[in-house]
Protein backbone atom coordinates (compact mmCIF):
# COMPACT_ATOMS: atom_id res chain seq x y z
CA UNK A 1 0.00 0.00 0.00
CA UNK A 2 0.94 3.30 -0.80
CA UNK A 3 1.64 5.65 2.18
CA UNK A 4 1.02 9.54 2.85
CA UNK A 5 3.18 11.45 5.73
CA UNK A 6 0.98 13.39 8.26
CA UNK A 7 3.13 16.38 9.62
CA UNK A 8 2.04 18.96 12.21
CA UNK A 9 1.49 21.22 9.35
CA UNK A 10 -1.73 22.52 8.28
CA UNK A 11 -2.60 23.01 4.71
CA UNK A 12 -4.35 26.76 3.05
CA UNK A 13 -6.78 25.55 1.00
CA UNK A 14 -8.81 26.72 -2.01
CA UNK A 15 -11.35 25.51 -4.31
CA UNK A 16 -10.14 25.38 -7.81
CA UNK A 17 -13.50 24.80 -10.61
CA UNK A 18 -13.14 23.78 -14.17
CA UNK A 19 -16.03 23.70 -16.88
CA UNK A 20 -19.43 25.26 -17.59
CA UNK A 21 -23.00 24.71 -17.07
CA UNK A 22 -26.28 26.56 -17.66
CA UNK A 23 -28.57 28.41 -16.24
CA UNK A 24 -30.75 25.25 -15.42
CA UNK A 25 -27.42 23.20 -14.01
CA UNK A 26 -26.51 26.22 -11.86
CA UNK A 27 -30.53 26.32 -10.58
CA UNK A 28 -29.85 22.73 -9.21
CA UNK A 29 -26.60 23.02 -7.98
CA UNK A 30 -27.70 26.58 -6.02
CA UNK A 31 -30.39 23.99 -4.86
CA UNK A 32 -28.43 21.08 -3.40
CA UNK A 33 -25.99 23.90 -1.88
CA UNK A 34 -28.86 25.31 -0.27
CA UNK A 35 -30.18 21.88 1.32
CA UNK A 36 -26.30 20.92 2.60
CA UNK A 37 -26.33 24.56 4.43
CA UNK A 38 -29.62 23.89 5.86
CA UNK A 39 -28.91 20.89 7.26
CA UNK A 40 -26.04 22.42 9.06
CA UNK A 41 -27.48 25.73 10.28
CA UNK A 42 -30.40 23.55 11.25
CA UNK A 43 -28.50 20.72 13.23
CA UNK A 44 -30.94 18.34 11.31
CA UNK A 45 -30.24 14.57 10.29
CA UNK A 46 -31.90 14.47 6.55
CA UNK A 47 -32.96 10.71 5.81
CA UNK A 48 -36.27 8.42 7.36
CA UNK A 49 -37.01 8.46 11.27
CA UNK A 50 -35.72 5.80 12.47
CA UNK A 51 -33.33 4.67 9.58
CA UNK A 52 -35.39 2.80 8.01
CA UNK A 53 -35.07 2.31 4.11
CA UNK A 54 -37.06 2.15 0.85
CA UNK A 55 -36.51 0.31 -1.73
CA UNK A 56 -33.03 1.13 -3.43
CA UNK A 57 -32.77 3.06 -6.81
CA UNK A 58 -30.29 2.30 -9.30
CA UNK A 59 -29.62 6.05 -9.46
CA UNK A 60 -28.30 6.59 -6.23
CA UNK A 61 -25.81 4.60 -3.90
CA UNK A 62 -26.02 4.19 -0.37
CA UNK A 63 -22.72 4.61 1.79
CA UNK A 64 -22.49 3.54 5.51
CA UNK A 65 -20.40 3.33 8.56
CA UNK A 66 -20.42 1.14 11.44
CA UNK A 67 -18.66 0.76 14.33
CA UNK A 68 -19.49 -3.44 15.01
CA UNK A 69 -18.06 -3.37 18.65
CA UNK A 70 -15.15 -5.67 18.92
CA UNK A 71 -15.46 -7.96 15.67
CA UNK A 72 -13.60 -10.87 15.89
CA UNK A 73 -14.00 -14.83 16.98
CA UNK A 74 -16.31 -14.33 19.61
CA UNK A 75 -18.86 -12.42 18.21
CA UNK A 76 -18.58 -14.56 15.02
CA UNK A 77 -19.93 -17.58 17.08
CA UNK A 78 -22.98 -15.80 17.64
CA UNK A 79 -25.38 -17.06 14.72
CA UNK A 80 -28.04 -14.47 15.60
CA UNK A 81 -25.71 -11.85 15.98
CA UNK A 82 -24.40 -12.28 12.71
CA UNK A 83 -27.68 -12.84 11.01
CA UNK A 84 -28.45 -9.51 12.16
CA UNK A 85 -24.92 -7.73 10.63
CA UNK A 86 -25.03 -9.61 7.46
CA UNK A 87 -28.47 -8.23 6.48
CA UNK A 88 -27.31 -4.68 7.33
CA UNK A 89 -24.41 -4.62 5.52
CA UNK A 90 -26.70 -5.93 2.48
CA UNK A 91 -28.77 -2.77 2.63
CA UNK A 92 -26.16 -0.89 1.76
CA UNK A 93 -23.67 -0.25 -1.21
CA UNK A 94 -20.15 0.30 0.90
CA UNK A 95 -20.07 -0.05 4.45
CA UNK A 96 -16.90 1.08 6.43
CA UNK A 97 -16.41 -1.08 9.30
CA UNK A 98 -14.25 0.13 12.47
CA UNK A 99 -12.97 -1.77 15.01
CA UNK A 100 -11.92 -5.35 13.49
CA UNK A 101 -10.83 -7.02 16.45
CA UNK A 102 -8.92 -10.25 15.80
CA UNK A 103 -5.57 -11.77 15.57
CA UNK A 104 -6.79 -14.18 13.26
CA UNK A 105 -7.57 -12.98 9.60
CA UNK A 106 -10.62 -15.24 8.43
CA UNK A 107 -13.11 -12.96 10.35
CA UNK A 108 -14.15 -11.19 6.88
CA UNK A 109 -13.52 -13.78 4.34
CA UNK A 110 -15.68 -15.49 6.88
CA UNK A 111 -18.58 -12.76 7.13
CA UNK A 112 -18.27 -12.05 3.47
CA UNK A 113 -19.35 -15.82 2.61
CA UNK A 114 -22.44 -14.80 5.08
CA UNK A 115 -23.31 -12.05 3.28
CA UNK A 116 -23.37 -13.83 -0.32
CA UNK A 117 -24.81 -16.82 0.52
CA UNK A 118 -28.03 -15.41 -1.44
CA UNK A 119 -26.01 -14.67 -4.47
CA UNK A 120 -24.68 -11.63 -3.47
CA UNK A 121 -21.08 -10.47 -4.54
CA UNK A 122 -19.48 -8.21 -2.33
CA UNK A 123 -15.92 -7.68 -1.36
CA UNK A 124 -13.75 -6.37 0.91
CA UNK A 125 -10.38 -4.41 1.41
CA UNK A 126 -9.21 -4.82 5.02
CA UNK A 127 -6.65 -2.20 6.51
CA UNK A 128 -3.56 -3.23 8.63
CA UNK A 129 -3.62 -3.92 12.40
CA UNK A 130 -3.58 -0.62 14.31
CA UNK A 131 -3.18 0.70 17.74
CA UNK A 132 -0.55 1.55 20.10
CA UNK A 133 -1.27 -1.09 22.59
CA UNK A 134 -2.17 -4.71 22.09
CA UNK A 135 -5.10 -4.31 21.18
CA UNK A 136 -4.99 -3.78 18.06
CA UNK A 137 -7.90 -3.31 15.34
CA UNK A 138 -7.87 -2.64 11.64
CA UNK A 139 -10.56 -0.95 9.35
CA UNK A 140 -12.61 -2.92 6.85
CA UNK A 141 -14.59 -1.50 3.36
CA UNK A 142 -17.31 -3.93 2.17
CA UNK A 143 -18.34 -2.80 -0.86
CA UNK A 144 -21.24 -4.84 -3.38
CA UNK A 145 -19.22 -5.54 -7.04
CA UNK A 146 -22.38 -4.77 -8.71
CA UNK A 147 -22.93 -1.18 -7.58
CA UNK A 148 -19.08 0.07 -6.33
CA UNK A 149 -15.71 -0.86 -8.01
CA UNK A 150 -12.17 0.55 -6.05
CA UNK A 151 -9.76 2.10 -7.95
CA UNK A 152 -6.75 0.24 -8.71
CA UNK A 153 -3.94 0.97 -6.44
CA UNK A 154 -5.98 3.73 -4.77
CA UNK A 155 -5.81 2.08 -1.02
CA UNK A 156 -3.18 3.71 1.23
CA UNK A 157 -3.07 3.95 5.31
CA UNK A 158 -2.30 7.51 6.18
CA UNK A 159 2.09 7.80 8.05
CA UNK A 160 1.96 9.21 10.61
CA UNK A 161 5.46 10.26 11.84
CA UNK A 162 4.35 12.31 14.62
CA UNK A 163 2.11 9.88 16.22
CA UNK A 164 -0.95 12.31 16.52
CA UNK A 165 -3.52 9.27 15.94
CA UNK A 166 -3.61 6.10 17.69
CA UNK A 167 -4.92 4.49 14.44
CA UNK A 168 -4.27 6.26 11.26
CA UNK A 169 -7.18 6.31 8.96
CA UNK A 170 -7.57 3.97 6.24
CA UNK A 171 -8.14 5.66 2.63
CA UNK A 172 -9.70 4.05 -0.74
CA UNK A 173 -11.35 5.26 -3.84
CA UNK A 174 -14.47 3.99 -5.60
CA UNK A 175 -16.75 4.66 -8.24
CA UNK A 176 -20.55 3.68 -9.21
CA UNK A 177 -20.85 1.08 -11.81
CA UNK A 178 -23.79 -0.69 -13.26
CA UNK A 179 -25.93 2.41 -14.55
CA UNK A 180 -26.35 4.81 -17.35
CA UNK A 181 -23.34 3.85 -19.59
CA UNK A 182 -23.94 7.66 -21.40
CA UNK A 183 -23.37 9.62 -17.79
CA UNK A 184 -19.85 9.96 -15.82
CA UNK A 185 -20.14 7.75 -12.82
CA UNK A 186 -19.53 9.03 -9.28
CA UNK A 187 -16.00 8.37 -8.09
CA UNK A 188 -15.10 9.75 -4.78
CA UNK A 189 -12.54 8.76 -1.90
CA UNK A 190 -13.45 7.63 1.60
CA UNK A 191 -11.24 8.10 4.80
CA UNK A 192 -12.30 5.62 7.55
CA UNK A 193 -11.37 6.70 10.87
CA UNK A 194 -11.89 5.84 14.40
CA UNK A 195 -10.69 7.99 17.35
CA UNK A 196 -9.49 7.43 20.35
CA UNK A 197 -12.00 8.50 22.58
CA UNK A 198 -9.26 9.58 25.57
CA UNK A 199 -7.96 11.97 22.93
CA UNK A 200 -10.52 13.54 20.64
CA UNK A 201 -9.59 17.11 20.46
CA UNK A 202 -6.18 16.80 18.93
CA UNK A 203 -7.24 13.74 16.69
CA UNK A 204 -9.86 15.66 15.29
CA UNK A 205 -7.79 18.51 15.03
CA UNK A 206 -4.70 16.25 12.87
CA UNK A 207 -8.17 14.94 11.11
CA UNK A 208 -8.82 18.43 9.28
CA UNK A 209 -5.34 18.21 7.97
CA UNK A 210 -6.04 14.47 7.04
CA UNK A 211 -8.78 15.53 5.22
CA UNK A 212 -7.21 18.60 2.92
CA UNK A 213 -4.17 16.12 2.37
CA UNK A 214 -5.86 13.57 1.02
CA UNK A 215 -8.12 15.83 -0.72
CA UNK A 216 -5.05 17.79 -2.67
CA UNK A 217 -3.38 14.63 -2.48
CA UNK A 218 -5.67 12.59 -4.90
CA UNK A 219 -6.89 14.19 -7.47
CA UNK A 220 -10.31 13.67 -6.38
CA UNK A 221 -12.87 16.63 -5.06
CA UNK A 222 -15.28 14.41 -3.37
CA UNK A 223 -13.31 13.15 -0.15
CA UNK A 224 -15.63 12.00 2.58
CA UNK A 225 -14.39 11.30 6.17
CA UNK A 226 -16.22 8.80 8.17
CA UNK A 227 -16.42 6.50 10.77
CA UNK A 228 -16.55 6.10 14.66
CA UNK A 229 -15.39 9.95 15.82
CA UNK A 230 -16.39 9.65 19.50
CA UNK A 231 -17.91 13.30 19.16
CA UNK A 232 -20.73 15.13 18.23
CA UNK A 233 -20.99 17.52 14.70
CA UNK A 234 -20.59 20.00 17.35
CA UNK A 235 -16.90 19.18 18.24
CA UNK A 236 -15.44 18.40 15.15
CA UNK A 237 -12.44 20.75 15.93
CA UNK A 238 -10.02 21.79 12.85
CA UNK A 239 -12.07 19.35 10.83
CA UNK A 240 -15.49 20.95 11.73
CA UNK A 241 -13.89 24.42 11.01
CA UNK A 242 -12.78 23.96 6.83
CA UNK A 243 -14.95 26.37 5.55
CA UNK A 244 -17.74 24.33 4.03
CA UNK A 245 -17.63 20.90 5.43
CA UNK A 246 -20.86 19.24 6.46
CA UNK A 247 -21.93 15.99 8.12
CA UNK A 248 -25.12 13.87 7.68
CA UNK A 249 -25.82 13.54 11.34
CA UNK A 250 -26.59 16.29 13.74
CA UNK A 251 -28.92 16.08 16.74
CA UNK A 252 -29.74 12.27 17.06
CA UNK A 253 -27.89 9.59 18.75
CA UNK A 254 -25.49 6.57 16.92
CA UNK A 255 -24.71 4.19 20.19
CA UNK A 256 -27.47 1.87 20.28
CA UNK A 257 -28.45 3.19 24.03
CA UNK A 258 -29.44 6.31 22.01
CA UNK A 259 -27.41 8.61 24.40
CA UNK A 260 -24.77 10.26 22.42
CA UNK A 261 -23.74 10.82 19.15
CA UNK A 262 -20.57 9.52 17.85
CA UNK A 263 -21.01 8.17 14.35
CA UNK A 264 -20.60 10.39 11.10
CA UNK A 265 -20.14 10.82 7.49
CA UNK A 266 -18.53 14.37 6.81
CA UNK A 267 -17.42 16.13 3.51
CA UNK A 268 -17.70 19.44 1.70
CA UNK A 269 -20.88 20.19 0.45
CA UNK A 270 -19.62 21.93 -2.36
CA UNK A 271 -17.74 19.42 -3.92
CA UNK A 272 -19.42 16.45 -3.08
CA UNK A 273 -22.77 17.68 -4.83
CA UNK A 274 -24.21 14.10 -5.48
CA UNK A 275 -25.11 13.87 -2.06
CA UNK A 276 -28.96 13.58 -2.40
CA UNK A 277 -30.05 14.84 1.22
CA UNK A 278 -31.20 11.72 2.41
CA UNK A 279 -28.92 9.85 5.63
CA UNK A 280 -29.82 8.68 8.54
CA UNK A 281 -28.76 6.49 11.65
CA UNK A 282 -30.27 3.07 10.99
CA UNK A 283 -32.20 1.78 14.29
CA UNK A 284 -30.81 -1.95 14.37
CA UNK A 285 -33.34 -2.60 17.69
CA UNK A 286 -36.32 -1.09 16.01
CA UNK A 287 -35.37 -2.95 12.42
CA UNK A 288 -34.71 -5.98 13.76
CA UNK A 289 -37.16 -6.31 16.56
CA UNK A 290 -34.68 -6.88 19.51
CA UNK A 291 -34.77 -6.10 23.31
CA UNK A 292 -31.68 -3.59 23.86
CA UNK A 293 -29.70 -7.00 25.24
CA UNK A 294 -30.04 -7.99 21.89
CA UNK A 295 -28.96 -4.86 19.90
CA UNK A 296 -26.08 -4.57 22.57
CA UNK A 297 -24.80 -8.07 21.78
CA UNK A 298 -24.73 -7.05 17.71
CA UNK A 299 -22.83 -3.52 18.35
CA UNK A 300 -22.84 -0.39 21.02
CA UNK A 301 -23.30 1.48 17.39
CA UNK A 302 -25.71 1.71 15.07
CA UNK A 303 -24.96 2.11 11.27
CA UNK A 304 -24.94 5.31 9.98
CA UNK A 305 -25.85 6.25 5.88
CA UNK A 306 -26.07 8.57 3.59
CA UNK A 307 -27.14 8.76 0.23
CA UNK A 308 -25.53 9.47 -3.02
CA UNK A 309 -26.35 10.22 -6.35
CA UNK A 310 -24.86 7.58 -8.66
CA UNK A 311 -23.13 9.48 -10.96
CA UNK A 312 -21.27 13.07 -11.21
CA UNK A 313 -22.96 16.32 -10.25
CA UNK A 314 -22.73 19.69 -12.18
CA UNK A 315 -19.36 20.65 -13.00
CA UNK A 316 -15.74 18.48 -12.16
CA UNK A 317 -14.24 20.32 -9.21
CA UNK A 318 -11.01 18.45 -9.34
CA UNK A 319 -8.80 19.50 -6.29
CA UNK A 320 -5.17 20.29 -7.47
CA UNK A 321 -2.39 20.25 -4.90
CA UNK A 322 -0.01 21.98 -7.30
CA UNK A 323 1.35 25.38 -5.23
CA UNK A 324 -0.71 24.70 -2.22
CA UNK A 325 0.71 26.49 0.87
CA UNK A 326 1.84 25.27 3.83
CA UNK A 327 2.49 26.56 7.32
Amino acid sequence: MRALALSVLAFLFGLIFSGGCNVEQLEKLAAEVAQHQQNQQAGSTAGDSGGALAAPSGDTIRIASYNIQVFGQSKMDKPDVMQVLTEIVRKFDLVAVQELRSKEQDVIPRFLQMINANGGNYDAIVGPRLGRTSSKEQYVFIYDKNRIAIEPSSVYTINDPSDLLHREPLVATFRAIGGDQSRTPFRFTLINMHTDPDETDEELDALGEVYQLVRYSGNEDDVILLGDLNVSYKKLGALGQIPGITYTVADEATNTLRKSSYDNLVFLAADTQEFTGRAAVYDTQKEFGLTLDQAMDVSDHLPVWGEFSAYESGPSAVASGAGAPVR
